[in-house]
């Protein structure tokens, strides 16, 4: 997508614009000479994430914008105010707000602590409500006044509650702001949008949490920023209450499947992307094995393969496998494979087994056993079986993840 010079001067409140998708907005906005107000949380480097509202006020700069860098948490409606009350003293108004900070968790009910379930609401619904609220004042008196919330549409196929009903909830809290403010806020001129993505979108957060592996099954995020841009530059009194979805906005704009291919961060792995919560498209794409390594292959019929794969393991633990990953894990199959299984590498050399760990679990992971023999032969990814619901995690989602290097690393030799 071509800059075409239509937001030069437009002030723009983004959340959550310190890295990733909100980062590549204001980026693609300031190449128009936009004013960036960067609402976040990190004014501090994080210690395995790149960026802060401060590195990005620079990069927005550098771009050909205006930035202002406000230290903001959605939850706290003072630091909001005062984000706005800034960015309308140093601009002179609003004319866009983009929601885009969220909060994510994806566990079952009786696996979300109510902390984590307040964080997801606190942050997801009730910050996209309060920002919105606060910017609305000064969108009626702005430039083709926008709000786009980066949020699903509003989708009650019971696959997409079922796995993460907490999170859903949270999530569909900011597409129902969508669907009420821009009926409310219409005879203002304000549009106000929903943004999703069709697949994964390889962000800093992501990237730490699923391994490097996840790169070849995303897109990057410029998609988002490209697709928001085109809705931004569209008159806001005729396209509003839309939910729409990143790469149909831009063959809208005239992009070619050719050109859309050049926004995957591996394009010759087009055809096993990974797609998005939320879109039935996604369920049919998992149920058709369309992903890779979403359906996955019979376990063999050798009542001793868990074991086997076990054996395999252990033989192949080493230190640095163990330093690279710190984590100890637990797993619990279920099926004509049931039992009870570690994989110890936080510890010594590592080790592998039956039983309880010898140490508390970093995360416990529970599935079939024909679909952990599909895991660790490398017919199945964590990621996928982790969103279609095959795999269950508890513990520390981070460390969980690690195991799609672990697999990587594991694959040849199994």
């Amino acid at each position: 997508m071509i800059n075409t010079g239509k937001l030069a001067g437009r002030t723009i409140f983004i959340t959550g614009a310190s890295r990733g998708i909100g980062k590549a907005i204001a980026l693609k906005a300031a190449k128009d000479g936009a004013n960036i107000v960067i609402a976040a949380k990190t004014a501090e480097a994080h210690p395995k994430l790149p960026g802060t509202i401060y590195t990005a006020a620079k990069e927005v700069e550098e771009a050909g914008g205006k930035a202002l860098p406000c230290v903001v948490d959605v939850r706290d409606e003072a630091a909001v105010q005062s984000a706005v009350d800034s960015a309308v003293k140093k601009f002179g108004g609003i004319d866009i707000l983009i929601n885009n900070a969220s909060a994510i968790s994806l566990t079952s009910t009786l696996d979300t602590d109510m902390k984590r379930y307040d964080l997801m609401n606190n942050i997801n619904a009730r910050g996209t409500f309060l920002v919105s609220k606060v910017c609305l004042p000064y969108l009626k008196k702005g430039k083709n006044p926008h709000i786009m919330n980066i949020s699903p549409p509003l989708n009650l196929n019971p696959f997409w509650f079922k796995n993460h009903v907490a999170y859903t909830m949270a999530k569909y809290g900011m597409s129902m702001c969508v669907l009420g403010m821009s009926e409310e806020f219409k005879s203002d001129g304000i549009a106000v949008n929903a943004l999703w993505p069709r697949t994964a979108i390889l962000t800093a957060a992501i990237e730490m949490l699923t391994g490097s592996e996840s790169a070849k099954h995303s897109r990057k995020p410029e998609i988002m920023a490209d697709a928001a841009y085109a809705v931004l530059c569209r008159d806001s009194k005729s396209a509003t209450g839309q939910f729409l979805i990143d790469d149909e906005v831009l063959k809208a704009e005239g992009l070619t499947d050719a050109q859309i291919a050049q926004y995957a961060c591996d394009p010759s792995n087009l055809d096993n992307l990974m797609p998005d919560f939320f879109l039935d498209a996604a369920i049919d794409a998992v149920n058709a094995g369309k992903v890779e390594g979403a359906k996955p292959q019979a376990a063999k019929p050798d009542t001793n393969s868990v074991e086997g794969i076990f054996a395999a393991i252990s033989s192949r633990l080493n230190p640095d496998l163990v330093k690279n990953t710190g984590a100890v894990f637990q797993f619990k199959l279920t099926g004509a494979d049931e039992g009870t299984w570690f994989i110890d590498l936080k510890n010594g050399s590592g080790a592998a087994g039956k039983g309880e760990a010898p140490s508390t679990p970093d995360a416990t992971l529970t599935m079939d056993g024909k679909n952990f023999f599909a895991l660790f032969t490398g017919k199945m990814k964590a990621t996928t079986a982790f969103m279609t619901g095959k795999l269950k995690i508890t513990g520390n989602l981070q460390k969980a993840m690690k195991l799609e290097k672990l697999m990587g690393s594991l694959k040849a030799k199994l």
